[in-house]
């Protein structure tokens, strides 16, 4: 029993061997708790005159109802707090709503009289970003309009034999571009502009939209390269640059007639994205050491000059790379020069020759299935008699893979190489003869 209680045994019990056997016992765990607790003024204990045990009427125990009255006090404030956090949140919403409406339009109005303008604060930099115009376009602007006049476009009438039916034949018209490199009518240009020497007729338009028919004086397709005469005088002529001074990553603008002649005298820009570019033209042809650029190049611009940024031209615009974007290609303006000067001079230009034939490397082993001792070079396949190459000792057999210090891998390559000698120049031609490596001279005494 609690002591809280009180409890006098003598005054309580009479027999305690008859409270043993009716006492009921509360269960250990059960406290009772100091508003359970009997105070003396309420309770006074009297001798029990009954043999049995009886619990007053006034005692007794409230626990179980103490613990609902808690469970509904808890249950009340669970409510109270839940109707509290939604007041909260509507609280908050309500906030934020205003102050984004408040935000939009009144804080415009505030800045930069009552609240500081933060496009003024003190963490906007104090240096200032100066954007200027990039000089490459002012450039492109100035080469435009010196070089504009000495472009012309060229248009051709080829006649083409056709397959079917027999016998049968239909002109096609070609439309390209050219630059004049002398005043009284000779114009540089590519040799398939011009059908590769065989177009029916030419035709030549001015910047002034003045007609003139053309003359083919001088082709080469291995070159990729005419020169094309009009009569006429006092032309503006374009002024001619060095192409072997150049950088990758130069500006440079090319003028042309891209797409017909619709679209005259079309200025592009871009720079030089590569040198001494190979590309292959068809099985047996092999352009090489041309210039690369990624200012745009199209059908028309063929035969159009490509410009520095001094307006001088580097180069004559003779292929793009179909299947992709910002791939152009021009010839160096420096293969082109002897022949303009030697054609003006004496109205045709002439080649040395060496007076053999020959075959690459590559061919001779597959037609005769063997197998040389080098991968790349001309094997030749006969030596003409009274010739820079009969004298020089060449003979059926040898392999001729270097002149002077260029590599050589097919005729075509051979060829084109010869075009930087002139009659009585002379030469160092490393050859292979039985596997035993030869530097043998030779003196370029024709001309063809």
């Amino acid at each position: 029993m609690d002591e809280n209680r009180n409890f006098n045994n003598d005054d309580f019990i009479e027999n305690p061997k008859e409270y043993e056997e009716h006492v009921v016992e509360e269960p250990d765990e059960v406290e009772a708790s100091e508003e359970e607790s009997f105070h003396e003024d309420e309770f006074t204990t009297e001798k029990i005159e009954s043999e049995e045990y009886i619990i007053p009427n006034d005692i007794y125990i409230g626990r179980e109802d103490k613990g609902e009255e808690e469970n509904q006090a808890k249950e009340k404030k669970r409510k109270s707090f839940r109707g509290s956090l939604i007041s909260y949140i509507a609280l908050a919403l309500v906030a934020s709503l205003v102050g984004g409406i408040a935000s939009i339009y009144l804080a415009p109005m505030l800045y930069g009289k009552i609240l500081p303008n933060p496009n003024t604060s003190q963490y906007v930099s104090t240096t200032p970003i100066n954007i200027n115009t990039n000089d490459d376009i002012n450039t492109v602007a100035a080469v435009a309009k010196k070089a504009m006049s000495s472009v012309v476009g060229i248009t051709t009438v080829e006649v083409q034999q056709l397959p079917f039916p027999f016998f049968s034949s239909q002109e096609v018209e070609g439309v390209g571009s050219g630059v004049i490199v002398d005043s009284n009518g000779y114009i540089l240009t590519n040799s398939h502009v011009v059908a590769d020497g065989n177009a029916k007729s030419v035709n030549v338009l001015f910047e002034n939209g003045e007609k003139k028919p053309g003359t083919v004086l001088w082709n080469d397709s291995l070159l990729d390269l005419a020169i094309v005469k009009v009569d006429a005088t006092n032309l503006p002529v374009a002024d001619l640059g060095d192409s072997d001074d150049l950088e990758v990553g130069e500006v440079v603008v090319a003028i042309g007639n891209p797409l017909g002649l619709e679209l005259q005298r079309t200025v592009t820009s871009g720079i030089i994205s590569g040198l001494h570019r190979s590309i292959r033209i068809s099985n047996n042809h092999v352009i090489e050491d041309l210039i690369q650029t990624d200012a745009s190049i199209n059908n028309g611009n063929s035969g159009g000059p490509l410009l520095n940024s001094k307006g001088e031209v580097i180069g004559i615009n003779t292929a793009k790379i179909k299947s992709a974007e910002g791939l152009g290609f021009s010839i160096p303006i420096n293969q082109a020069k002897a022949i303009v000067e030697e054609v003006i001079e004496h109205g045709k230009y002439q080649t040395v020759v060496m007076g053999i034939s020959g075959v690459s490397v590559v061919d001779y082993q597959q037609i005769f299935g063997v197998k040389l001792p080098v991968e790349k070079g001309v094997v030749l396949l006969q030596v003409h008699e009274n010739t820079p190459a009969n004298k020089a000792g060449l003979q059926i057999g040898d392999i001729i893979t270097k002149i002077d210090d260029v590599q050589i891998e097919n005729m075509n390559q051979l060829k084109k190489t010869l075009y930087k000698y002139r009659k009585g120049d002379k030469a160092t031609l490393t050859i292979n003869r039985t596997n035993t490596i030869l530097e043998v001279e030779i003196e370029f005494t024709h001309i063809k």
